[in-house]
């Protein structure tokens, strides 16, 4: 679907992708929990310390994104991973003692900058050789997740990933949760051009946490996911990541600018609209030039051969609706690229989809196939 003002990408059109979200499908909960609350899990802090030796400082181009052969300078990390925080619903019940006894261990996790900015951090979780392996032996490098935290592009956290991380790890998977540039701070593309930043990092810096560079896919969650979904269409998307998963993406911005303006608009779409002009800092209404914006952050607009297999989520009720994701759909497939979109029943969104009994797994299975 292209929405008015919006036109097929052309040679020098770059293409982008964003995406964030979390997962909680397991956290224990506490039992009569209003909606609305918060609930976590303390779990012991994991070991911060990596199996090499951390040199020099990350020295970012003037952009602020670091150039290629900068090594990653690490910081203590500011929260322990263990924890997830998510919405509870009345629907919640105690986990049973059998689920947490199969949780895995904590992985080791380390904060390292990809750029100048604070915001231009990311944690880097990773389960180091078993006691007992030989050190001779050469661990096979593993697949990794760069994952992208939601918030309207004015909120959120690489925290936000910290339960699904310490899970994800215990699959066999490296996973990288980044901060970006919020709208309040700097406008589009800022945002996707810092996940670009803190992925060419990780590329770069694969070796130091054993992970395969040929094998990442990244996932977001709302705004996050529609970074996702730009990662996965910039230039040839293909040559960048294995795949993308986005969770409830806001792919079409100005749909949801739309949206809110509408008689019956819910807050959270009235919230959404807000951000939109917070991220893009322009109004078509106003600067017939904010439409160049406004298209380059739809990312069916970046679609093209080559571009990186899909995975797209919404769920029946969504305040996003699964429109978001038909119109990228089309253009994909109609580009030759594999995509799959799901609804799933309720009202959830973001990384409150994983609340569905049906949606880890399918994840799950999903990023196995891609980084076989």
């Amino acid at each position: 679907m292209m929405w008015p003002g919006t036109t097929k990408k052309g040679p020098g059109v770059r293409k982008v992708l964003v995406c964030g979200a979390v997962f909680a499908a397991t956290c224990i909960t506490a039992v009569g929990m209003p909606a609305g609350a918060l609930a976590t899990t303390p779990e012991p802090t994991p070991s911060a310390t990596p199996t090499d030796t951390d040199t020099g400082p990350v020295t970012p181009s003037p952009n602020g994104t670091p150039s290629p052969g900068d090594a990653p300078t690490p910081s203590p990390s500011t929260s322990s991973p263990d924890a997830e925080p998510r919405q509870a619903t009345g629907n919640d019940s105690v986990t049973s003692a059998s689920a947490v006894m199969v949780t895995p261990k904590p992985p080791s996790v380390r904060t390292y900058a990809y750029g100048k900015n604070t915001r231009q951090r990311l944690d880097v979780y990773w389960r180091q050789a078993a006691k007992g392996k030989s050190k001779t032996a050469k661990a096979k490098p593993r697949p990794a997740v760069l994952v992208l935290h939601g918030g309207y592009w004015l909120e959120g956290d690489k925290s936000d990933w910290r339960y699904f991380a310490r899970r994800l790890t215990g699959q066999g998977f490296t996973v990288i949760a980044a901060d970006y540039r919020l709208a309040t701070a700097a406008r589009w593309p800022a945002q996707r051009n810092d996940a670009l930043a803190a992925l060419r990092f990780v590329r770069k810096n694969a070796g130091r946490w054993n992970v395969d560079p040929g094998r990442i896919v990244v996932m977001g969650s709302s705004a996050g996911g529609m970074i996702a979904t730009q990662l996965g269409t910039y230039r040839t998307g293909g040559d960048l990541v294995r795949g993308v998963v986005a969770l409830s993406p806001v792919n079409t911005p100005y749909l949801a600018y739309q949206a809110g303006l509408r008689p019956g608009a819910s807050p959270a779409q009235r919230k959404l609209r807000g951000a939109v002009s917070e991220l893009l800092r322009c109004l078509p209404a106003a600067d017939a030039s904010c439409w160049e914006r406004i298209n380059d952050a739809n990312s069916a607009t970046h679609a093209s051969a080559g571009d990186a297999p899909m995975l797209l989520l919404h769920s029946a009720g969504d305040f996003v609706p699964v429109t978001h994701s038909t119109g990228l759909a089309t253009a994909l497939r109609a580009a030759g690229v594999p995509v799959t979109v799901d609804t799933v029943p309720g009202r959830a969104h973001g990384n409150g989809l994983m609340n569905n009994e049906r949606v880890y797994p399918q994840i799950l299975a999903w990023l196995k196939a891609r980084t076989r």
